[in-house]
């Protein structure tokens, strides 16, 4: 007769509890609160000296070298054609959100960060048809109602169609090969939030 297993005395709940939540890291565009989840987010860097580029969208503003790999950065408020105050690029609250999508890492402007935020899965509705503000709801994964606010949850997925990725696959070819890797996949870095 052996003794039970310490994982058999584990409650399955554990397990689906985890699944029952996401991290979000929140942040702000113009008037507008939005979310992605925090796995997308390999880092959260102040904004840096951008190199622009010649006869990009008007949406890609540059790139960056960050630790020796060449980055393209999208201000997502052109991107996303948000109204509303218009803030300095170089506005103190600006952050980066360096994000890995489709096996290359993009860097995308936001007005501020807000916080990281543990919501639950059912509290994550769909994008309702007619979605009030200026934003395409393709972008937009879901609507997360929290007290006295809402986020949009986005798809970075969406955000660029597939000839835009092809213009930013541009900006990697070119780039040098060689200088360190930054960071753990998925790591959130955040220099004073």
């Amino acid at each position: 007769m052996g003794l039970p297993s310490v994982l058999s005395k584990v409650p399955t709940q554990t397990q689906e509890e985890t699944k029952a939540f996401v991290q979000l890291v929140g942040f702000r565009l113009g008037d507008e609160e939005f979310g992605v989840d925090i796995l997308m987010v390999q880092e959260i860097i102040r904004l840096p000296n951008i190199t622009p580029l010649p006869n990009a969208p008007g949406f890609i503003l540059g790139m960056i070298n960050l630790r020796g790999k060449i980055i393209p950065i999208i201000d997502l408020r052109r991107r996303l054609r948000i109204r509303g105050t218009n803030l300095e690029v170089n506005d103190r609250k600006t952050r980066i959100l360096i994000v890995e999508i489709f096996n290359h890492v993009t860097g995308f402007i936001v007005d501020s960060v807000s916080e990281v935020m543990k919501v639950r899965t059912n509290e994550i509705e769909p994008t309702p048809h007619l979605v009030a503000t200026s934003i395409d709801a393709e972008y937009i994964r879901g609507v997360i109602k929290l007290p006295n606010r809402l986020v949009m949850l986005l798809d970075f997925r969406q955000i660029l169609k597939p000839h835009e990725g092809q213009q930013l696959e541009s900006v990697y070819s070119d780039a040098p090969e060689e200088g360190p890797r930054y960071g753990e996949p998925n790591q959130v870095v955040s220099q004073g939030i």
